[in-house]
């Protein structure tokens, strides 16, 4: 799997070096109080270390350093959304100015993955998903393990089909910090939180992958990469829209809220699912060739099975609080 330009022990030593990084960074977070304090959209009830997703930045600085600066404009799109982002985690910023600079990270992927080539009608919905997607990867980050799980069930369809060994090597990158990321956060009482910082950059990283896959393959399967956030975000939003809610503000409104939280299942479990179902949806994807009308069927299907869930769910809720 791994690129063959780079020896296993090269894999190592970047786990080393991001190990290393982690370290630091929380000895800096406790002396400078970057720390989550649980809220009302919580699913933790003790402090815990927030931000540590700046491994996903770190990691990108790595990675264009040591291949030539190769994709510049990408990772151009990853500091500034990380950085943004990372100053978010420490003092909350104006959702004005997170969301100009996550514009201005989406037209640098867009620009770096080619997408400007595509006809001009497809160039305002490619940047209503990115956009859309960064932020559903920030609102779906509120349990411990499901960014990065998640994240590798992206991944690894993608390193298992990628044919760039330049990619591939993006990819083997990710995947490496992803897993470093997991040693502190895949556990019942998480080590550290990946924070706007991670769950951002993160997006922000997986949406190139995709959208430069899109491109190079005419293929738009590869927008069901994602499906299952799409379709819990999107219906999330819909649901709190109609009962009068500000969709933006805080909440535990999610499926997996209500199923960490309100059923008390563990959260590697609710994670795990999470990345399951999406694994399985992606390794389906990479095998067939239905194009467009099988995503149509495909997020139909998900979103009746979600709705259905979700107040199968709700219902015994209300039925353990009577």
């Amino acid at each position: 799997m791994f690129p063959q330009s780079l020896y296993v022990y090269d894999y190592i030593l970047l786990a080393a070096i991001l190990l290393a990084a982690m370290i630091v960074y929380f000895r800096l977070a406790i002396r400078f109080r970057i720390i989550d304090k649980p809220n009302e959209r919580s699913s933790h009830i003790k402090p815990v270390i927030r931000g540590g997703g700046v491994i996903f930045p770190i990691t990108i600085i790595l990675y264009f350093l040591l291949n030539s600066m190769h994709y510049p404009w990408f990772a151009l799109a990853v500091l500034a959304s990380g950085a943004i982002s990372f100053i978010d985690d420490i003092r909350s910023q104006a959702r004005s100015l997170r969301f100009g600079v996550h514009l201005l990270a989406t037209g640098l992927i867009l620009y770096e993955s080619g997408a400007y080539s595509l006809p001009v009608w497809l160039i305002i919905p490619a940047f209503i998903f990115v956009v859309g997607m960064i932020n559903a990867f920030n609102f779906m980050d509120g349990i411990n393990g499901i960014t990065g799980f998640y994240t590798l069930a992206v991944l690894f369809p993608l390193m298992l089909t990628e044919k760039d060994l330049i990619n591939l090597e993006l990819q083997a990158f990710v995947g490496v910090a992803l897993l470093v990321f997991l040693l502190f956060n895949a556990r019942k009482k998480a080590k550290c939180f990946a924070g706007d910082v991670g769950s951002v950059s993160i997006a922000v990283i997986v949406c190139f992958l995709l959208v430069q896959r899109i491109v190079v393959t005419d293929d738009y399967k590869y927008l069901g990469f994602l499906s299952v956030y799409v379709v819990e975000t999107g219906l999330t939003i819909v649901q709190r829209w109609r009962m009068g809610e500000k969709v933006w503000e805080a909440h535990r409104r999610h499926m997996y809220q209500v199923m960490s939280n309100e059923m008390g299942w563990p959260h590697l479990l609710v994670a795990g699912i999470y990345a399951f179902v999406q694994f399985g949806i992606n390794m389906l994807l990479v095998k067939t060739d239905y194009g467009i009308p099988g995503l149509v069927i495909l997020f139909a299907i998900l979103i009746l099975l979600y709705i259905l869930l979700k107040v199968n769910l709700l219902k015994r809720v209300r039925a353990q609080a009577l």
